[in-house]
């Protein structure tokens, strides 16, 4: 899909999607795609798949046994978080190694099985939407910290934690701020339209404001706020449920429960 030509006119480069990736992302959005095809896809590119064995193979995921193919890797975690794993390595590779990144990344791995996970109990058709929105959430940072690593790196020191401050000191300076970018970004990339809008107001979302009107699948992005609260405010995990469930189409109860149930999933995964 096209870039937004406002945001053309910013000059901030949107990175071109990876071959593979390309490839990939058709077969996701099939229902008769088989595990053998996807398989066959990421083994093309050797470092890639080198790349997801090492992730599934990781105390992330708490599998028993070592996974030595990709096809097994399927097999034992599904289609969904194969292609999150891959996605995550392909978003990665577009952009230089930086420590001021990595923690961007690793909460991009948690933040997507959170959101995939808990969109896979309440939802049959939201799981790689949310998957992949968790995943590529913060990604318009790592695109401004390419485009103007100097400044950026200071932005990210000044603004700590807060993303409202954040996208405010980035307006500033460059006319655009990272939710925006993540979301072309995302649209570029052909990720679903409600992945595209989760990325777009998640920092808004997480930081009070309802949910907007109009969404054509808006768990996605209530799945954005409740995972925000499990990794970083769990005290108020109730408060931030009971804000969005309903306007997500689900009973704060069962979202609730399910949120917990999945932290505990993952905490159990990696102890």
């Amino acid at each position: 899909m096209p870039v937004d030509p406002e945001l053309r006119r910013l000059d901030v480069d949107i990175p071109t999607q990876p071959h593979a990736l390309a490839q990939l992302t058709p077969l996701l959005s099939r229902e008769d795609t088989g595990l053998q095809a996807v398989s066959a896809l990421i083994e093309t590119d050797m470092a890639l798949a080198a790349a997801v064995l090492r992730a599934v193979n990781s105390s992330l995921y708490g599998l028993r046994g070592r996974v030595q193919t990709v096809h097994q890797a399927l097999t034992y975690l599904g289609l969904r978080e194969v292609a999150a794993i891959t996605f995550e390595f392909g978003l990665r590779a577009v952009f230089p190694p930086a420590l001021e990144l990595e923690p961007l990344w690793q909460r991009a791995v948690k933040r997507g099985l959170l959101m995939g996970r808990m969109a896979q109990r309440l939802s049959s058709t939201d799981g790689w939407a949310a998957h992949s929105a968790g995943l590529f959430e913060e990604c318009g940072k790592a695109v401004l910290f390419r485009h103007d690593c100097a400044h950026y790196r200071a932005m990210l020191k000044d603004a700590g934690d807060d993303d409202v401050a954040l996208t405010r000191l980035e307006r500033q300076r460059f006319g655009v701020s990272h939710d925006a970018l993540g979301a072309a970004l995302c649209e570029s990339w052909g990720l679903a339209g409600s992945a595209v809008a989760c990325v777009r107001h998640h920092v808004a979302v997480q930081r009070g404001a309802p949910l907007p009107s109009g969404l054509q699948r808006p768990l996605v992005l209530a799945l954005s706020a409740v995972a925000h609260s499990l990794m970083h405010d769990p005290d108020h995990l109730k408060e931030t449920v009971q804000r969005v469930a309903e306007l997500a189409g689900v009973q704060p109860d069962r979202l609730l429960e399910t949120a917990r149930r999945v932290q505990e999933q993952l905490q159990g995964a990696s102890d």
